[in-house]
């Protein structure tokens, strides 16, 4: 189990099948004191790859030393990253905890997207043509890949910055591709990266970017 000051957690399984499932989470209060009123959910970093089903579970008590299992449903259709809130109250006050993101693999994916990195500068200027990377890792030898790339600007429009059909990969092999903006506002852009199988999208990541 990982542990973050002062809850013990433990999400299982990490790969399930496709479809409606159930996850197991184990909960275990380390600290010295009695925690009360919790509200315990499973959030999803992208509801489009796994849905969690309800409003969450409630924790009267969790005492020093003492574990909870709780079960949670999920509509689950490609691999994402889910993480655990509590929210609650510690010596009569309000309490919030968190995990870091628990990635969930559903059933075998032919890639994974890796990451989403802007390559830029501090105090970016406007008119300024940013580089944006994509990494790809090959987990099958099978499928038929696509990347897109997309940015949000500051004054709201969404726009397409390359649509690119990936080289075959070979299971373990990663590569790299790239699309590049020009930062024409001054403002918080977001960049995306979307991978897809056919028209099934399995990977999607963001970026973001602050011109001054």
């Amino acid at each position: 189990m990982a542990m973050i000051h002062p809850i013990e957690y433990e999400l299982s399984p990490s790969t399930i099948d496709a479809g409606t499932r159930w996850l197991t989470l184990r909960v275990k209060n380390l600290g010295s004191n009695v925690l009360t009123a919790l509200d315990v959910r499973l959030n999803s970093l992208d509801a489009y790859s796994i849905t969690v089903y309800g409003t969450g579970s409630y924790v009267a008590t969790l005492t020093p030393e003492e574990e909870k299992q709780l079960f949670f449903q999920v509509l689950a259709s490609t691999s994402t990253d889910l993480y655990v809130s509590i929210d609650g109250r510690k010596k009569s006050k309000p309490f919030h905890w968190e995990s870091p993101s628990i990635p969930v693999t559903v059933g075998r994916e032919i890639a994974e997207l890796v990451s989403l990195v802007a390559l830029t500068e501090p105090y970016l200027p406007v008119q300024k043509g940013v580089k944006c990377e994509a990494v790809v890792r090959g987990i099958t030898q099978d499928g038929d890949l696509k990347l897109e790339f997309w940015a949000n600007t500051p004054s709201g429009t969404f726009k397409e910055l390359a649509t690119i059909e990936t080289k075959p990969l070979d299971i373990g092999e990663i590569a790299r591709y790239s699309a590049e903006i020009v930062v024409s506002e001054a403002g918080a852009y977001t960049i995306y990266a979307y991978l897809y199988d056919g028209a099934r999208r399995i990977g999607r990541k963001v970026e973001h970017i602050y011109v001054t």
